[in-house]
């Protein structure tokens, strides 16, 4: 995005889906009316936890996510496009109700998105009143789960492949993350599609951002540097 619009620019917004299929907007303080009021069910929401490596759209790199950072799901796991962006014809299902991010947005102009983007952004510990119950399951798995640990063992694992003990503590993580997601749903009869908003994309998922991967063989599974 230009700070700043040259005069040949289009100064207004076209509604041609373009910056939707960027992957949708991350949620801000100024946005929580809109859960609260049901126009945006957490069921779709997802969330970025705090110190996940995620790539920075205004940085344009990847960095360690300072808070929580709740946003909009994709239409797919694969798919970051808006889950709200309709295709035929192009147009925004949440248009009268969008978040403070898609309402700033100008595409010839990124002054004011950027004048946000890093504010006031929404966390669970603000929705989580809609799940009573769950808060303290979801600070217990922020901690134990939590991905400074994740990345110094990633590091350990990386710099001595023999180091069976940090392996074995990450395996452990995971288990623990994946495990719990389980009992959640079962216990809680919770929706499925909630987990993420709860608890984040599975390690399983994310742990690859740290330079690591998982072996499986059989039943047995391994944690192994990625070049390896």
């Amino acid at each position: 995005m230009d700070k700043r619009a040259s005069p040949t620019d289009t100064q207004q917004c076209r509604r041609c889906g373009t910056c939707c299929c960027k992957g949708g907007p991350a949620l801000h303080l100024a946005d929580q009316g809109l859960v609260a009021a049901g126009k945006i069910p957490l069921k779709y929401l997802f969330t970025i936890r705090q110190g996940e490596p995620a790539f920075d759209n205004v940085q344009r790199v990847v960095s360690p996510a300072p808070t929580d950072i709740i946003k909009i799901k994709g239409e797919t796991a694969t798919d970051a496009t808006c889950r709200y962006l309709a295709h035929d014809p192009v147009a925004c299902r949440l248009y009268a109700h969008r978040p403070l991010e898609c309402r700033v947005l100008a595409c010839w102009d990124s002054r004011a998105i950027l004048e946000v983007y890093a504010k006031d952004r929404l966390t669970r510990t603000h929705l989580l009143g809609r799940l009573p119950g769950l808060s303290d399951l979801v600070a217990e798995h922020q901690q134990r789960c939590d991905y400074q640990r994740v990345g110094a063992l990633a590091a350990s694992i990386i710099k001595d492949t023999g180091d069976h003990d940090a392996a074995e503590a990450m395996l452990e993580i995971i288990r623990y993350d994946h495990s719990l997601r389980q009992v959640t749903v079962a216990r809680a009869r919770l929706d499925p599609e909630l987990l993420e908003f709860l608890f984040g994309l599975p390690l399983t998922q994310t742990v690859g951002r740290f330079g690591v991967k998982l072996i499986r063989q059989g039943t047995r599974t391994q944690v192994a540097p990625s070049q390896q």
